[in-house]
């Protein structure tokens, strides 16, 4: 593999010993620490790699955040940071999203999907409250030539930036929305299967055809990459 060894960080404690469980599942020896990336508590040149999945977007100061990633790399040492939405994908998904979690609230009224299936009001009304919570915490998009303009400020060379799934979030982001508009467990194998291969066959679409003609914004995620010289 790339490395056997690491250190993972997280605002949350709770997400850090899940991390180093599955690690330690996977043989891999991995520390971890709570820590802030707007501020590392690691010395200058300290990693080889660094990677990092969705969470660019959660943080205040994005330029901060990329000046700690440099200043932790090695000179000739890699970042790669994966799953932060762009600013068009991100419009499409979310009111696709919107759209489901309120159809599927008018098909439990009404009702039009079966009792055993609907979650109570009570139930869809908290989810709803919960889910208006995510404005206090997904703070940014992306665009992709913005978002590789911010690490070559951070200092980083050879930036490149890759975005994926167009149609597979506008299938993705609605089946998981109605998944959590009805009670766990409900849908069964055939439905998760439906759903698995469902987002499989278009990703593939979108990385082997819709790439190659749709500008990068319109796609969901973007993740970039740079060097420290």
């Amino acid at each position: 593999g790339v490395a056997t060894s690491g250190t993972v960080t997280d605002i949350s404690k709770g997400m850090i010993d899940q991390a180093v469980r599955n690690a330690e599942q996977l043989g891999l020896q991995v520390s971890g620490q709570v820590a802030d990336v707007e501020e590392l508590p690691f010395d200058d040149a300290s990693f080889d790699l660094v990677v990092g999945h969705a969470f660019l977007h959660h943080i205040p100061d994005v330029d901060q955040a990329l000046r700690e990633i440099m200043r932790v790399l090695r000179p000739g040492g890699r970042f790669v940071v994966c799953g932060e939405p762009t600013r068009k994908g991100d419009l499409v998904a979310r009111r696709l999203s919107r759209l489901t979690w309120w159809s599927a609230r008018f098909a439990a009224a009404v009702p039009l999907v079966p009792n055993n299936w609907a979650r109570s009001s009570e139930e869809l009304e908290l989810s709803s409250r919960e889910e208006a919570l995510e404005a206090f915490v997904d703070l940014h998009t992306f665009d992709p030539e913005r978002l590789a303009a911010a690490c070559m400020r951070a200092g980083a060379v050879d930036v490149r930036t890759c975005t994926e799934e167009l149609t597979a979030a506008w299938f993705g982001w609605p089946v998981r929305t109605f998944e959590a508009a009805v009670k766990p467990g409900v849908l069964g194998w055939s439905w998760a299967n439906f759903a698995y291969r469902g987002w499989q066959r278009l990703n593939a679409l979108d990385r082997n055809v819709l790439s190659a003609v749709v500008p990068d914004g319109f796609f969901y995620n973007v993740g970039v990459t740079g060097v420290k010289p």
